[in-house]
């Protein structure tokens, strides 16, 4: 089984050796950041504060427009569900922004580096599938239950109590990693880019989401989701522009990245190749983890929740197809790029996903390292404007007005709401400054999430798509599925390993098992009129799932058998033209 670490594919760079492709200034280094910033400490609080303050601002104003102008107000029902009125377009620029974490632009081009091509794909396909399939619950809920706030409401109603309080514990779990990832991820690049200290990074990310979110709700993260997509492709564009222009002196390089140090688990040693051990067992890992990423995410049952009936399963579609842009895009472009010019790169580096700002600031200097640290705060802002928006719907409705006050009004939500956001927002900063402390990393926090929820995926789906589904058997695939994935995780760490820290939890090997048993172990109507348009929607969402999931699982990899175990140079030049070609169409 080959490591997610070093073991899989050593620094580029040992000490000692000069720079296979005769960039000289980085002849005998084994890291590419040297321990000094490169922006300064103004630059990095700017983004934190003057950048997000005036984000939060644009947002409000946004807001106070559509109150005022469009005659839409803001009380619990639209703080949380944004009116149920959300169209298809919003929809899926919801999804892209809220699948483009801080671990999408900075792991899939991480993953690239260290796999070769096929590490863009299976971080590409392996969390499409899920946003396609997801369609299908969006359509499912907007007919069992179109009323509901959160799918916890449909839990407790169907499965009682104890199942409700069981996947309330699950899915705060998902949303407070989630939440961590990203502040994790930002804060390490932020902190080495800029040298503004990781606790600071830490709280002032959470601080800026919070301050529009508790203006807007559900609404404000529709609005911001948009603005970061806007940026995020505009700067994705800038980046594949850079790269492959004639005019830049490195890009005839990428076509001599064969010569690149081979990685052990790959076909021939080769970058350029599907046949990949650590690329294989990444792309498993991804595909069950997302699977409870989504499933155990109120911020996804929450634009379902929100999404006009006939925009439910359109939005998600369209948003899966858009979203595979932004990592195989990316990826393919900056992790290949990293590997062309032969940057070198520590084993720590790679870790904190550091590859990106690397490659920029190689290419564009100061002015590239600037874009990368706006993207990512983008990134951050964007989904954990939704995981704040989530977390806060869970405690609003299914703590606060299921268990504490059930005659609560509406003002009295909203007002629970906001607090939570607050509250949330601030306790997430303090835990991932515990994360950072603890030695933490984003590659870590992608290990473990998975294992931790994908027993929710089987019992959440059979919640709506099966009525013979007992309390008793959901509560014990949910419960028992993340007991028996832990167990599993820790012991093949230590049959592998022979001991259990922070770098041997994160290996590939464990973090497949535990991601295995979960999925595996687990997978043991309000209304009796149903519309024709809702069955519809359903058969169109089942058959372009179904045909999507084919063309990226079997037939796309199948294909890549006709160009050989290794790629031709000719082949690799097809492959990085549909790269640009899918995210600059995407973009548009």
């Amino acid at each position: 089984m080959a490591e997610r670490m070093p073991a899989c594919r050593p620094p580029l760079m040992p000490t000692g050796e000069a720079n296979l492709f005769g960039l000289h200034e980085y002849d005998y280094k084994d890291k590419f950041f040297d321990g000094s910033p490169i922006l300064s400490q103004g630059a990095g609080y700017g983004v934190l504060v003057g950048f997000g303050a005036v984000f939060a601002l644009v947002t409000v104003l946004a807001l106070w427009l559509d109150i005022n102008f469009a005659g839409h107000h803001t009380h619990s029902e639209s703080f949380q569900t944004a009116g149920r009125r959300i169209k298809t377009g919003l929809i899926s620029v919801d999804v892209v922004s809220h699948w483009t974490w801080t671990f999408t632009l900075l792991q899939s081009s991480t993953v690239a580096f260290k796999y070769g091509a096929c590490g863009p794909f299976w971080f590409s396909a392996g969390a499409t599938l899920q946003i396609m399939l997801f369609g299908v619950m969006a359509i499912q809920v907007k007919r069992k239950a179109p009323n509901c706030h959160t799918i916890l409401e449909v839990v407790r109603l169907r499965w009682g109590v104890p199942a409700h309080l069981v996947f309330f514990y699950l899915f705060f779990i998902n949303n407070l990693f989630i939440t961590s990832t990203l502040i994790v991820g930002a804060s390490s690049v932020i902190t080495t880019l800029t040298g503004v200290s990781v606790e600071a990074s830490c709280m002032l990310i959470p601080l800026g989401i919070v301050i529009y979110c508790v203006a807007g709700g559900l609404k404000a993260a529709f609005i911001s989701s948009y603005m970061h997509s806007v940026i995020i492709f505009a700067v994705i564009a800038a980046l594949i522009f850079t790269v492959f222009a004639p005019s830049n002196p490195n890009a005839d390089q990428l076509g001599s990245i064969h010569q690149a140090v081979p990685v052990v688990g790959n076909r021939g040693g080769s970058l350029l190749t599907m046949f990949s051990v650590g690329g294989l067992e990444f792309g498993f890992i991804f595909l069950s983890t997302c699977f409870g990423w989504v499933w155990a995410d109120q911020g996804f049952w929450q634009s379902a929740i929100a999404a006009r009936p006939e925009a439910a399963y359109k939005g998600y579609i369209l948003g899966g197809m858009l979203w595979f842009a932004v990592p195989f895009s990316m990826a393919t472009t900056i992790g290949l790029a990293g590997l062309a010019l032969d940057l070198p790169m520590s084993a720590q580096e790679i870790g904190q996903a550091l590859v990106p700002p690397a490659v920029a600031y190689h290419l564009l200097g100061k002015g590239g390292v600037i874009l990368i640290v706006i993207v990512v705060f983008m990134a951050v802002t964007s989904s954990g404007s939704a995981e704040l928006v989530a977390v806060s719907s869970l405690v609003s409705y299914d703590v606060y007005r299921t268990y504490i006050n059930p005659k609560a009004t509406g003002k009295q939500v909203l007002l629970v709401s906001r607090l939570t956001v607050l509250i949330f927002g601030l306790f997430s900063g303090v835990f991932c400054i515990g994360l950072v402390h603890a030695g933490i990393d984003i590659s870590w926090l992608f290990s473990v999430i998975g294992l931790l929820v994908a027993s929710v995926f089987p019992p959440i789906s059979l919640l709506l798509l099966w009525n013979a589904v007992p309390a008793g058997a959901a509560i014990a695939a949910a419960l028992g599925g993340q007991i028996l994935a832990i167990v599993a995780w820790l012991s093949s760490t230590y049959i592998q390993s022979g001991e259990l820290t922070v770098l041997t939890t994160s290996y590939n090997g464990p973090s497949l098992s535990g991601n295995i048993v979960a999925t595996l172990s687990s997978a043991i109507d309000k209304s009796d009129e149903e519309a024709a348009q809702m069955k519809r929607a359903l058969r169109v969402t089942l058959w372009w799932a179904l045909a999507l999931s084919i063309v990226t699982f079997l037939l796309w990899p199948l294909l890549t058998l006709a160009a050989g175990t290794v790629w031709s140079e000719g082949y690799f030049t097809f492959w990085i033209v549909l790269s640009i070609v899918w995210g600059l169409v995407a973009g548009a």
